[in-house]
């Protein structure tokens, strides 16, 4: 399934409604075991697209330390985590998840996240500033904190579409309990890391076990409930995702105001009165347009250096994509292994990205011509590049399995 695939069987177009375009949403009623298998895989996908939205604005940052890069790194450690959970349930369905065919791609056409999920938004690979992390804030944001315009959709947080699976993983639970009881060829990873895994001789109710992941999921997103933006007792009342970028936002620590009131968007700064967080430097790099910057680099005199730099990362990054589908999809004594060589990849991206390729300088001609060169994309880029300043390449993520994969089929249209 695409990265962007909706979460189907949409069902007859008569009954199915739209979430943005191209997006169709099966009606509860049509949500059955295969509806939940395709959800997950989305989940999968959805939960993946935010690691490298989040990753591009840590790499940015001059020191990989202090309390920016820490709070970022704690964010996108869960979102692995967020990913791995869906996989395990989608393979104790007996589905096979497939991670190695994911991509991403940034500026996404029509907006939004896979699975149709906040529509209104436009997410960019680029450093870390107020402008990213005001998307950030959005993906993670918890329902009562979005304006009308923004619930205009069927998904228009990510907890809502965790509330439909939820809700459909509860009304089809005898099929549920018979999909794990049969198990399936895909392993579960990750028993001895934290995280729920899934046994088909687990005396345990699975329904009760996959309502669980989907807690965890959701509590470390936005919060544990509508009254607070803490994942709760159960994470020792850290800050959940959205409390962690709102910190970077507003630079202060949270801190609940006393007399406690309800923290709506027109109160929220007044629960950002702690400790100050110093804004760290943050090196000046281009947002990734969709062409993965073809335009800039055709005009750049250093373009091929460029190039190979981020090719490079590219390479590692495709790498790291199929390590993790081996860990699911793999023989079972090797998921260990595969683990741990995409962790590998991890760090070679890293590495690559703040030494190599953010030390790539994009010449101020060409930066003189974005404009030119990216007339309906500029807006995009000049939010979020300081253009007055020395611009920089960036990683761009791409997953070269993936878009192999959709040339050929392209090419076998023709």
């Amino acid at each position: 399934m695409s990265p962007r695939s909706v979460v189907t069987p949409a069902g007859p177009p008569a009954a199915a409604a739209r979430t943005g375009p191209g997006i169709r949403v099966t009606p509860p009623a049509l949500r059955d075991l295969d509806w939940i298998r395709g959800a997950l895989q989305t989940a999968v996908a959805l939960e993946h697209a935010t690691m490298p939205l989040y990753s591009a604005a840590m790499y940015s940052l001059e020191v990989q330390n202090y309390p920016s890069y820490n709070t970022i790194r704690s964010v996108l450690m869960e979102e692995m985590v967020h990913m791995a959970i869906a996989a395990n349930m989608l393979a104790a369905l007996g589905g096979s998840p497939d991670i190695k065919g994911l991509r991403p791609g940034y500026p996404a056409p029509g907006g939004g996240l896979p699975g149709g999920v906040m529509p209104d938004l436009t997410p960019v690979l680029a450093r870390l500033s107020t402008r990213q992390l005001d998307d950030f804030l959005r993906i993670e944001a918890p329902a009562r904190l979005l304006t009308e315009r923004e619930r205009r959709s069927a998904y228009p947080t990510i907890g809502h579409f965790y509330d439909a699976l939820r809700q459909a993983v509860t009304a089809n639970a005898d099929r549920v309990r018979r999909a794990v009881r049969a198990g399936g060829p895909a392993n579960q990873v990750g028993g001895n890391l934290g995280y729920p895994t899934f046994d088909p001789d687990d005396p345990a109710d699975p329904v009760e076990r996959f309502l669980h992941g989907i807690d965890i999921i959701t509590h470390q997103g936005e919060g544990e409930h509508e009254r607070t933006i803490e994942a709760g007792g159960t994470y020792q009342h850290e800050g959940s995702h959205y409390a962690r970028f709102a910190e970077l936002r507003h630079r202060r620590r949270y801190r609940a105001p006393d007399p406690a009131r309800p923290l709506t968007r027109d109160t929220e700064a007044d629960f950002f009165r702690g400790e100050e967080i110093p804004w760290p430097v943050v090196i000046n790099t281009l947002a990734v347009p969709a062409d993965g910057y073809a335009a800039v680099l055709a005009e750049d005199p250093d373009g091929p250096a460029a190039r190979k730099e981020l090719d490079a990362f590219d390479a590692a990054y495709t790498a790291m994509m199929a390590a993790l589908d081996r860990a699911w999809n793999g023989p079972a004594e090797t998921w260990w292994p595969s683990l741990g060589a995409a962790v590998e990849r991890m760090n070679d991206m890293r590495v690559l990205s703040c030494f190599n390729i953010m030390r790539q300088q994009v010449p101020e001609a060409v930066v003189a011509r974005l404009e030119v060169l990216y007339p309906r994309e500029y807006k995009l880029l000049a939010d979020r590049t300081d253009l007055g300043r020395p611009v920089f390449y960036g990683p761009r993520f791409w997953n070269n399995a993936a878009r192999n994969n959709v040339a050929r089929d392209n090419s076998a249209l023709r």
